[in-house]
């Protein structure tokens, strides 16, 4: 199967004609691409034609999608439509003249199959809202979604100026307010903390009639530092006991599909709120969204699996101490929990940022959305389509398909009137969240060619995010400058104005590339990616080392042992989720695969002996595959049989501790024997005992 690629000036606005195409069908690997002038318009037909068949069909038009995609469901066409911006994107700018190797990038990527559908997370909603706030914030919205939504009413004080009516919807009141759960799927619970039950109350105002201090309002909840404890008010409240000054259960709890919550601040306070859950504050405008929002949330609803997880090679813990907890640190959404040695992660909650992906140091946590293969094969294809179209020195900009696609569509067309626009080496790489991306595809970035990496981040990202962003950059870019490569290869670009983002982009420096492009493919593997990347990043490096020192916090590095410490006790060996450290089946020694850390720390804080300390490196010689010995002592020989077991450091250690003890120091001399010879040495004392006894008179 081809595909077509329609292409279009934009009423000459752009610097496409046939000679342009012919250059973009040649980097595309084809004939030369026709150029439109009006395809939207009155060569719409070129477009139509094109439609007709089974090929997949690329628009260089994302202005129009609209209209492509309506002509093409009239004219009942079953081509593949993909829609691919290279207007403000490049062609429209100071450098637009030099950006068809961008173009013809952009048109490569496009033209790329689909990924595979990653499975899906369900949600059911049908539409049972709470709505937590004071009564003059909540019973106004309550009105107006009581006819589209099962509406109910948590008031939490405060607002006197609404009047609670009808019994149109069930209506509680109370304080410290607790909010867990997802669409669908939320519970409530709160403190009764007001003498008034509303659900009880019939709104017959007998209490406020009877209120000496006028202590009740038309909310019906009494104002207890007015209150004199008359009691006035449960008389007259009567047989209907809505009214309980001595009121024991005072815990409430409700089960609901939306929270539209009205406090002041928000009772989740999270970066990333869970989906469902509504926290407008008091700003007018934002309620009026989320409302509209609300009264379509309504139904059966789905959401990628965002992330793939894989336990065997997760370094979360081992026996019960915990080492890498860098998924939990960072998740904004809360999603991921301790679960034993390892993680688990609430697809429900998961909000699909990514970030925990791009700090897990094993690969354990992978992105799904796209899959990292298929993120690296779009790189791939960018870089190889760019640098083959004749482009030189490429960035690539990862953006967000939110505000980081509006601002580079503005920075485009304010470029129409005075601006620069985006720069002809900058190609824009729209991801779901910026968080996504890591060490390990920024680094097969520039093995493929790329000058710069840079992320745009427009601030609605968690603060942790950027943390971990600049975290893994410092990495990245103390691997690249120990290689010798000079410049500055990955930049964190903080725009939330157009002007702001095209001034930092123009100011980017180029990084220095390696002398050929990188022909590997980004694997499923995390670890497996980075050793293709460096491998190739070594091959061509200005200046070659046997190791290049790390910030705290890599994921490459050795472990030193404190041989006076050290007893061989092995108890590293067993925390060791990597196989990095081991033991010797025939030597009491303890030996090391650089290779294979991760520098979780686990063996440092399950060492008894405290012997063991992280040294982030990252080693580049054959030596980080081999294994070597860090610590080995003679072993120690069975005082009964002359057996080998344990070593003597370990056995003095063992001796000296427990001498003293009640429970060993009459039988210290089986600590000195192996486990054979001390199951022996047990029943022959107990035979002598019981022979002994025997021979007692009774």
């Amino acid at each position: 199967m081809t595909t077509q690629f329609k292409v279009c000036n934009c009423n000459r606005t752009m610097p496409l004609d046939a000679a342009a195409g012919a250059r973009l069908g040649a980097a595309l690997g084809g004939a030369a691409l026709p150029v439109a002038t009006e395809l939207c318009r009155r060569e719409a037909g070129n477009y139509l034609n094109a439609i007709e068949g089974v090929d997949d069909v690329v628009i260089a038009c994302t202005q129009e999608r609209g209209l492509f995609s309506e002509l093409a469901q009239q004219k009942q066409s079953v081509a593949p439509l993909r829609f691919v911006n290279i207007r403000e994107t490049g062609g429209w700018g100071a450098q637009s003249k030099e950006s068809l190797p961008k173009m013809a990038a952009l048109l490569a990527a496009a033209a790329l199959p689909d990924p595979e559908p990653v499975p899906v997370v369900n949600y059911e909603s049908q539409g049972q809202v709470l709505i937590i706030g004071a009564a003059d914030h909540v019973l106004p919205w309550a009105k107006r979604l009581g006819s589209q939504l099962d509406v109910s009413v948590l008031l939490t004080g405060g607002g006197t100026s609404e009047i609670l009516q009808d019994r149109s919807y069930p209506t509680f009141s109370g304080d410290r307010v607790a909010v867990t759960g997802w669409l669908g799927a939320f519970k409530v619970t709160w403190q009764q903390a007001n003498p008034i039950d509303l659900e009880t109350c019939t709104r017959c105002m007998a209490c406020i009639d009877a209120c000496p201090e006028n202590a009740i309002d038309l909310t019906y909840q009494i104002d207890l530092d007015k209150c004199k404890a008359h009691r006035d008010c449960v008389a007259a409240c009567g047989s209907i006991g809505a009214i309980d000054f001595m009121r024991q259960a005072t815990e409430r709890s409700g089960e609901y599909d939306l929270v539209f919550d009205l406090s002041e601040m928000p009772l989740i306070a999270l970066h990333q709120s869970p989906q469902g859950y509504f926290a407008p504050g008091r700003d007018h405008q934002r309620q009026m969204d989320d409302a509209l929002q609300l009264a379509q949330m309504v139904g059966q609803f789905e959401k990628p699996k965002f992330f793939l997880y894989k336990e065997k090679l997760c370094a979360h813990g081992r026996n019960g101490k915990i080492g890498c907890n860098a998924c939990i640190d960072i998740c904004s959404a809360e999603a991921i929990s301790h679960n034993g040695n390892h993680v688990k992660v609430n697809p429900n909650l998961c909000a699909g940022c990514g970030a925990c992906t791009t700090v897990c140091p094993s690969g354990a946590m992978g992105y799904a959305y796209p899959r990292t293969t298929d993120m690296g094969l779009r790189f791939k294809t960018l870089l190889g389509t760019y640098a083959k179209a004749g482009g030189r020195q490429a960035a690539l900009l990862i953006h967000s398909n939110e505000q980081g696609s509006a601002l580079i569509d503005q920075a485009g067309r304010l470029s129409r009137t005075g601006g620069k626009g985006i720069p002809a080496r900058v190609i824009p790489v729209n991801v779901h969240h910026t968080a996504s991306t890591g060490i390990d595809l920024w680094l097969a970035a520039i093995a493929y060619g790329a000058a710069n990496v840079a992320v745009l981040v427009t601030g609605e990202e968690a603060p942790q995010y950027l943390s971990a962003l600049r975290e893994q950059m410092s990495i990245a870019q103390t691997i690249l400058s120990g290689l010798g490569y000079a410049g500055t290869h990955f930049h964190m670009v903080n725009a939330k104005t157009a002007h702001e983002l095209e001034m930092a982009l123009h100011s980017l420096q180029s990084g220095q590339a390696p002398a050929q492009r990188a022909t590997f493919n980004v694997g499923a593997e995390k670890r497996g990616t980075l050793d293709f990347a460096i491998e190739h990043l070594l091959k061509f490096a200005p200046a070659r080392q046997d190791e290049i020192a790390l910030p705290a916090g890599a994921l490459y590095g050795a472990v030193s042992v404190n041989k006076d410490k050290c007893t061989l006790c092995m108890s590293c060996v067993g925390a060791c989720p990597e196989s990095a450290l081991m033991d010797n089946s025939n030597l009491p020694q303890l030996r090391f695969v650089e290779k294979n850390c991760v520098q979780c720390g686990l063996c440092e804080k399950t060492c008894p002996e405290s012997a063991i300390a992280l040294m982030p490196r990252l080693l580049l010689t054959d030596a980080a595959k081999q294994p070597i010995v860090l610590n080995e002592a003679q072993p120690y020989h069975c005082i009964r049989c002359d057996k080998p077991f344990g070593t003597l450091q370990m056995i003095d250690n063992m001796v000296a501790k427990l001498s003293l003890h009640g429970a060993f120091s009459g039988n210290i001399d089986r600590i000195r024997m192996c486990s054979d010879c001390r199951v022996v040495d047990m029943m022959e004392n107990k035979h002598e005992a019981l022979i002994t006894d025997m021979k007692r008179p009774h």
